[in-house]
């Protein structure tokens, strides 16, 4: 059976005295607090980067806006829906916020634990390597986060392999609560909530095309069509987009164009896993349990996350 990867130990550096006892400067400004910066990833309105907490002698994972969005209102407020949703869901299954605050021309930014790991992409365009039950594992731990977070009253509506990270000391963390829904005390939604996928440019570069390939493919058939009441089920449709990728190789919506791929969402009831050439053998039950996922109504899924956890631990 196959481990997930595992970093080397030198890739963790010691703790020292001079380190953990050494004197907070008297400059202890937020606009002074990060330095050493270096980019990890590019969002398509984010950048993602590692720093130094000064104060605490930790490196971190710094969020900003991209320049050409600090200054939209609407990206702002997601930025900041975001570090506080992530800050108040406090599991273990979710990616712990330090802090948010403004940097020196004001914009937004928020600070969040750094962990070194592999995506579930990464995981999946190898999963040969791995046992069914690790694949499965994985799953399950993403269930227990978006379980939690429906108890509150959030739906992520963005559950997809790119948005999970695999730790090498068993960490199994959700990100990205950028797209989430809450709702008002009233029950009201938000003007940031309406997310349109087909507002996006018909003509698209292969590789863009690949990037709205991958979030659209986990959309459910009511997020896709836009549906006012959307609720829990359509985080339990992306976790059985997750369940029918780990178990084939690929997702169950297919179109080579944007029109297509919307159309395949909504309408084409896909193929069982079993009856694909590049499947991983399943028992029936664990394929039932896909299937009822991916129903295009979300009254035939499961009722809750709740039930889709007790029925993979069968």
């Amino acid at each position: 059976m196959s481990k997930f990867p595992k970093f080397k130990q030198a890739d963790y550096p010691k703790l020292y005295l001079e380190q953990t006892d050494k004197e907070l400067s008297k400059n202890s400004q937020s606009n002074f607090r990060y330095a050493y910066f270096k980019t990890i990833a590019r969002g398509g309105k984010s950048l993602i980067q590692s720093c130094k907490d000064m104060h605490l002698g930790r490196v971190v994972c710094h969020k900003s806006l991209l320049a050409e969005f600090a200054d939209d209102a609407i990206e702002q407020k997601r930025l900041l829906r975001e570090a506080r949703v992530s800050a108040m869901l406090q599991h273990p299954n979710t990616m712990p916020t330090y802090e948010l605050g403004r940097n020196r021309q004001g914009h937004y930014y928020f600070t969040m634990k750094l962990v070194h790991g592999y995506t579930f992409r990464e995981i999946i365009d190898f999963r040969e390597r791995y046992d069914i039950t690790q694949l499965l594992d994985i799953i399950v731990q993403v269930a227990y986060a978006l379980e939690y977070a429906h108890t509150h009253g959030v739906i992520h509506r963005d559950v997809k392999p790119e948005n999970i990270l695999v730790g090498p000391f068993g960490e199994i963390l959700l990100l990205d609560w950028g797209l989430a829904k809450v709702r008002s005390e009233d029950g009201e939604a938000s003007e940031i909530d309406d997310i349109d996928p087909a507002a996006a440019p018909k003509e698209l570069s292969m590789t863009g095309f690949q990037k709205l390939q991958g979030t659209i493919c986990y959309m459910s058939p009511e997020q896709v069509l836009r549906a006012p009441d959307i609720d829990g089920r359509t985080d339990i449709y992306s976790l059985g987009v997750l369940l029918y990728e780990a178990i084939t190789g690929d997702t169950p919506a297919q179109g080579n164009s944007m029109d297509k791929l919307l159309a395949s969402v909504k309408n084409d009831v896909p193929a069982a896993p079993s009856a694909l050439p590049g499947s991983m053998p399943i028992a029936k039950e664990l394929e039932k349990t896909i299937m009822q996922c991916l129903h295009k109504d979300p009254q035939s899924r499961m009722p809750n996350v709740g039930e889709l956890i007790r029925q993979l631990k069968q």
